[in-house]
């Protein structure tokens, strides 16, 4: 007889849920997606969701200029992965290309949950945890791993990771930043004189609303069906971005008050950046070729606070997403990240 019955007062445990498997991507045949689960909040379920290259080709037998490496790619603010050709620079570079939609973006946004919306950056650490675990650089493999890890992360992504590299000294090899969102747009005195205001009204409604100085633009530069060049779920990447919240601003102003004290990512650093901003209240046609969201001259000194060694590289003609820039501008921006790898990426372990 078992020796636990229905009279012992006791309910059986649940088996444990099948682990889940990598399966095909809205990419196309290329690419496969595996679902992170995270645990719930007051929204329901999170997950975060790793999206991997498969070239018909294998990237160990790439010699290039990232060989041995894997990269781990994380979008920015009201955003998420849907660039195929980024994806194969790093793949003809002889690296293993993933990129991670985060909770609450993209192919990880649930119903009835709040886009993008956290209260501190570092939850997301269970999102990059997760992630690296699955591509074979979770903490227990630091030590034995034969691949190199290198982070490469736009806008608040990039801000993301660079604090999340930081609080975790050793893990990262290498961290390539494209127009890493590490200080608030109105400079540091705005950033101190705002902070206060917005993080009382965060305590006070962590949900409230702000306005939306998103005038489509941005949009507009990108969009294939506008000025621009890509195609991409309208859904996920809305016209005018996600509404902000207080909570999620304070966030991000506390990432820029720690980057602005100055931090050590443990690694070597490049900054991709436009070679102007344009930042209007109306169109102009710059917009198609400068960065019409951040201050790049602001951001080229903040990428100075991350490390001892940082490489910045100016590229004329890009937008704020470089790799969404037009054409020539984007070559440019690979043309300069593939200098830099023959210089500073990391060399496969014997």
């Amino acid at each position: 007889m078992n020796s636990t019955s229905a009279f012992d007062g006791e309910t059986p445990a649940a088996a444990p849920a099948p682990p889940e498997r990598w399966r095909p991507d809205v990419l196309g045949e290329l690419f496969e997606q595996l679902t992170l689960p995270l645990g719930h909040d007051d929204e329901g379920e999170l997950v975060a969701t790793l999206v991997r290259h498969r070239p018909p080709w294998r990237p160990r037998f790439t010699r290039g200029a990232a060989s041995g490496a894997d990269v781990l790619y994380v979008h920015g603010w009201s955003d998420y992965f849907f660039n195929p050709e980024l994806a194969a620079f790093w793949s003809n570079a002889g690296a293993r290309f993933f990129a991670l939609d985060l909770r609450k973006y993209g192919r990880s946004l649930r119903p009835g949950q709040t886009p993008g919306f956290v209260t501190d950056l570092s939850d997301y650490d269970a999102d990059l945890e997760a992630a690296l675990e699955a591509m074979g650089h979770g903490r227990a493999d630091a030590a034995t791993s034969a691949r190199s890890l290198i982070l490469l992360g736009h806008s608040t992504g990039g801000l993301t990771l660079s604090l999340w590299a930081a609080r975790n000294p050793g893990r990262v090899a290498a961290l390539v930043l494209n127009s890493p969102w590490l200080e608030f747009q109105a400079s540091r005195v705005g950033r101190e004189a705002l902070a206060p205001v917005i993080g009382w009204g965060a305590k006070v409604n962590p949900l409230g609303a702000l306005p939306n100085v998103d005038l489509g633009f941005y949009t507009r530069s990108v969009a294939k069906d506008a000025d621009g060049e890509w195609e991409y779920d309208r859904a996920w990447r809305p016209d005018r971005g996600f509404a902000t919240h207080t909570a999620w601003l304070t966030a991000v102003l506390n990432g820029h008050a720690t980057v602005a004290a100055g931090i050590d990512v443990g690694a070597p650093v490049l900054t991709l950046l436009s070679a102007r901003s344009t930042i209007l209240p109306r169109w102009d046609p710059a917009m198609l070729s400068s960065d019409i969201v951040l201050v790049v001259d602001e951001i080229a000194q903040r990428s100075l606070r991350l490390a001892p060694t940082v490489g910045i590289s100016r590229i004329d003609g890009a937008l704020h997403d470089v790799f969404l820039s037009r054409e020539p501008a984007r070559a440019a921006a690979y043309t300069a990240i593939t200098r830099w790898l023959r210089g500073y990426a990391p060399r496969p372990r014997p």
